[in-house]
């Protein structure tokens, strides 16, 4: 029997693909159930502050691990660009990135966590912060000048065909 990493290594193209795929979704699963398990326990604000705290961490530490594996990438908004999109969340949602004369405008048309929450009755829940936080410690580690805001998010008015908006831009040197 092979262990570890070995069952992996042996695997071909296709196969690394699907079990990446896979991953992805184990990935959502466990982030759903958490928020649910963790609203249910705690309450919708508590579960919310949690996700908050703890995609804050998350978004750093994946930009750090990034960084590491696939790096450097240049400083700026296109490099924050190149390395967000090897973070999985990107992998797993379909981001609509729009070049403006301030900076970047990133938005979600279709969001699995939401889609998901309306298919099963539960409403929205409110990741305007969550996705600030996780957005803006991701940012910072690839360039401190990022600066990330909120045009629109839940629990924000949005339209139907969107569920949130990002503007990113890049604070002058201060020097």
């Amino acid at each position: 029997m092979m262990k570890g990493f070995e069952v992996v290594e042996a695997m071909d193209r296709e196969q690394m693909l699907d079990y990446v795929r896979s991953l992805l979704w184990q990935f959502r699963l466990v982030d759903a159930f958490w928020f649910i398990k963790a609203e249910e326990r705690f309450g919708l604000a508590a579960a919310e502050k949690l996700n908050e705290e703890v995609w804050a961490k998350v978004g750093e530490l994946a930009a750090k691990d990034i960084v590491r594996r696939f790096g450097p990438f240049e400083p700026g908004l296109e490099g924050f660009l190149r390395a967000y999109a090897l973070f999985p969340w990107t992998l797993m949602v379909d981001y609509e990135v729009e070049k403006d004369p301030q900076g970047l405008l990133v938005g979600v048309a279709r969001c699995p966590a939401q889609e998901g929450r309306l298919r099963h009755g539960l409403g929205e829940y409110a990741c305007r912060d969550m996705h600030l936080a996780e957005f803006s410690g991701f940012a910072r580690v690839l360039d401190p000048r990022i600066r990330v805001d909120c045009v629109y998010a839940p629990p924000d008015e949005h339209p139907p065909d969107r569920h949130c908006l990002w503007r990113f831009t890049l604070e002058p040197d201060p020097g």
